[in-house]
């Protein structure tokens, strides 16, 4: 006997948004759209930091709505755990709604070993929050390389916000345990440095378990490298890194050395560097800075790769 299949709920604040899976929702435009800019993006994909609440992400979707009025909004949902501790290939199955959302039917056929001539018309934003937003992202980029082999999850414009970060697990146990602790603190009734204690042992001995004695490579480690891999993200894609000296969680010198990496190897660079702000909170206290730090790296982006005219 077959399992009765469950659909998805829509997530609360989350007006309009359509669930594709419990992890992906996305927001359509009307149609037919007769005053779009023709240079904006097509398609915002977002994905939002780890455990993050709809309401929260919500203020980025309403900051991409008045930025880019008729792109679709695609919001991918990053609970912790299951970024961390899932296999590639459960990680990838779980964003296949990504690649549909974003690039389904038509309009990509597999042929050759480029996407240029597969998607004529979509111009893909895609942002980027913390590092279990990252690992989101890697598993797309994953996912659609293994639908069509020997290419790139077609996008114009890659924004990092607050990540990446390093890989090395033990010495940042304590600032990822404290970005899980986060999370749950509010639910629990010790103190929070109880929390983050238990998070830290959980978190150490799960790493032991699922990556250090079975020799396999950490799901961190794979999806920081994958982001600067030309073979499954895009080289012509613009970055833009969204970053502060005063983060708690991700070091702003791991960031910088994941830039100058990418740079070194044919990326086009830029970043965006904000005084005092906690991880993820850039938005919030400098929205004005923040947008138009976004606004001016697409707008370069489009000058430089001629998105009108591909």
């Amino acid at each position: 006997m077959s399992e009765p299949i469950v659909k998805p709920r829509p997530a609360a604040g989350l007006p309009g948004f359509k669930p594709l899976s419990k992890r992906v929702h996305v927001q359509e435009v009307d149609t037919p759209v007769t005053d779009a800019n023709p240079t904006d993006p097509t398609t915002v994909l977002i994905y939002g930091w780890g455990d993050a609440q709809p309401k929260h992400v919500a203020k980025y979707v309403d900051g991409y709505k008045r930025l880019f009025p008729h792109a679709k909004q695609v919001l991918v949902f990053s609970p912790i755990l299951p970024a961390l501790y899932q296999p590639l290939s459960i990680r990838s199955r779980d964003m296949k709604p990504v690649v549909e959302a974003v690039h389904g039917g038509a309009s990509i056929q597999q042929a050759g070993d480029s996407t240029e001539e597969k998607n004529t018309e979509e111009r893909v934003l895609v942002h980027v929050m913390s590092n279990t937003g990252g690992i989101s992202c890697a598993a797309t980029l994953h996912a659609f390389n293994e639908h069509y082999p020997s290419s790139q999850f077609p996008h114009q414009m890659l924004v990092l916000d607050s990540t990446p970060g390093s890989h090395h697990f033990f010495p940042n146990i304590a600032r990822w345990s404290r970005a899980m602790a986060l999370g749950v603190a509010a639910y629990l009734p010790w103190p929070f440095v109880v929390t983050q204690a238990l998070a830290a042992s959980f978190l150490g001995l799960s790493h032991l378990a699922v990556w250090l004695i079975p020799g396999q490579i950490s799901t961190a480690e794979y999806s920081t490298a994958v982001v600067n891999d030309p073979s499954l993200s895009d080289i012509r894609a613009q970055r833009l890194y969204l970053y502060s000296k005063e983060d708690d969680i991700i070091h702003w010198e791991d960031i910088e050395f994941h830039a100058a990496d990418a740079k070194a190897k044919g990326y086009v660079v830029s970043a965006e560097i904000f005084e005092g702000t906690p991880h993820v909170g850039h938005m919030r206290q400098y929205p004005e800075q923040y947008w138009s730090a976004i606004a001016k790296a697409w707008k370069d982006t489009t000058t430089a790769n001629n998105v009108a005219g591909q």
